[in-house]
């Protein structure tokens, strides 16, 4: 493109996207994925989960000030995140077992961007017309009526994406406790400044950035094409049929001459980023087959085969090119490379399952006083002083006794109680979901080796039990 001055420019204006209204299969799938996905993410700081009365009722909370993430039955702490990483693992995975199988369908149906663009365009079409009448009313001159149109849109996008900002606090703190200080000012400044910063992003990201987000600001689009291969599901137009294009008068006219294709454009007009897919594979394609609907339709109005942009591979696609009959999708979807994919991604959900049902509950470190690292006593003997965490990651009060392990004769007490008190065990009571904080003193004659390693450990002493260790050492002169 040319600028005034006459040097190249490598700008390009946009082009507004009106996306038309159509029925069909995939319509109906993206309005169902639409309705899961909103209720989903607006509904799950609501649902209560009973954890007894020393922990939180929110079925899903990422508590920070506590360190804790719970998910219904699942308490995730802060030495534990590790299974969180592993639930990122599973997502990057999902991603390429669904990219490999269907092409770019989470960008088409679950993306946030998708989803909320949707949503968008659909208040637009309600306040503004289809496709014609909004192309008419950008066009048309301002005045009082175009005004309050545009104001009235936008006071619902805004409505929408303070909603969007508003839900995401309240995965993070109790959802009644903070609604009620949000509305009575008296919550934490952190939470006023998301809800600002997430209204403001989904309000023009959504409303007005639409899809140059995913078409120049999304890094996904280019990894996904790195990912598809011939066997890879993706929205196609079938040009062998299509081509060469013309209306329904030309065909009649030239028998033989014309294809399927009668060039009417429904699916570029329904197209949410504006590409046509008759052009080919290109990033622009979210694969949300919307063009499959409006094209499908058409052909039943003139009394042609359905499919001419169709769900398929690049192999059927010169196989049915050369005559040959479509294969199931199931054969399609079940291929090596996207059973490994499945085979990784439930490999690391099921050892996450088997790890969260093994592991302990209660939890025990240990850390040596380094100035003095001993102590001689007045006796003889020789102390050393070691800070013990005793970790109880149940949500009510444990009796816990801690000992030690290969350390034949040793006495034990704390800070908190005299050397008279000194006994090979300590009890202790650890209060629900935290950590209780021990200054340990351990005594052993003076005579022997200068170095001994042993193990702290710690029982459960209810009924529900439990142990942990953890090694140390203890030193002489």
């Amino acid at each position: 493109m040319l600028t005034p001055g006459g040097s190249a420019s490598l700008y390009e204006k946009r082009k507004g996207v009106y996306p038309k209204a159509v029925d069909g299969f995939f319509r109906r799938l993206k309005w169902a994925i639409m309705a899961v996905t909103l209720a989903i993410y607006w509904g799950t700081p609501w649902i209560r989960w009973d954890r007894g009365p020393y922990a939180p009722d929110q079925a899903v909370l990422v508590d920070l000030a506590n360190r804790r993430f719970y998910m219904f039955d699942i308490e995730i702490w802060p030495h534990e995140f590790y299974y969180v990483a592993g639930l990122l693992i599973m997502a990057g995975i999902g991603l390429f077992l669904v990219t490999s199988a269907v092409g770019r369908a989470w960008c088409g149906y679950a993306c946030p961007q998708t989803v909320w663009t949707d949503l968008f365009q659909h208040v637009e079409r309600f306040m503004d017309g289809d496709r014609n009448a909004q192309i008419r009313l950008a066009k048309a001159p301002w005045s009082l009526g175009k005004l309050a149109r545009r104001l009235a849109k936008w006071s619902v996008w805004l409505l929408i994406a303070f909603l969007t900002g508003g839900a995401w606090i309240f995965y993070y703190a109790d959802a009644p406790t903070l609604q009620q200080q949000f509305w009575t000012g008296t919550a934490a400044p952190a939470a006023y400044i998301t809800v600002a910063v997430l209204t403001a992003t989904t309000f023009v990201l959504g409303g007005f950035m639409r899809e140059q987000v995913c078409i120049y600001m999304c890094p996904w689009p280019r990894i996904q094409a790195a990912m598809l291969d011939e066997r890879s599901l993706i929205v196609t137009y079938k040009h062998w049929r299509g081509e060469k294009r013309g209306s329904l008068k030309k065909a009649e006219a030239h028998p033989g001459e014309y294809g399927d294709c009668i060039d009417c454009n429904q699916c570029v007009a329904v197209c949410p980023t504006g590409i046509d897919i008759r052009e080919g594979s290109q990033v622009g394609c979210i694969t949300c087959a919307l063009c499959i609907d409006a094209c499908d339709k058409v052909m039943e109005q003139v009394d042609r085969p359905r499919g001419l942009i169709d769900y398929c591979t690049e192999e059927d696609a010169e196989a049915e090119q050369k005559g040959a009959a479509p294969r199931p999708v199931l054969r399609t979807l079940l291929r090596p490379r996207t059973i490994a994919y499945f085979m990784v991604w439930s490999g690391i959900g099921v050892a996450m399952l088997f790890a969260l049902g093994a592991r302990t509950r209660v939890d025990i470190s240990a850390q040596q006083d380094r100035n003095p690292i001993f102590v001689r006593l007045s006796d003889g003997t020789i102390r050393n002083a070691y800070t013990v965490k005793i970790r109880n990651m149940e949500a009510r009060p444990r009796p816990m006794e801690v000992g030690v392990e290969g350390l034949p004769g040793a006495q034990l007490w704390t800070d908190a109680t005299a050397r008279e008190q000194a006994a090979p065990t300590l009890s202790t009571t650890v209060p629900a979901d935290s950590v209780a904080k021990l200054r340990v003193f351990v005594a052993l004659p003076g005579s022997g080796d200068a170095r001994q390693d042993f193990h702290f450990a710690v029982r459960a002493l209810d009924k529900e039990g439990g142990a942990d260790r953890e090694p140390a050492r203890f030193e002489r002169p």
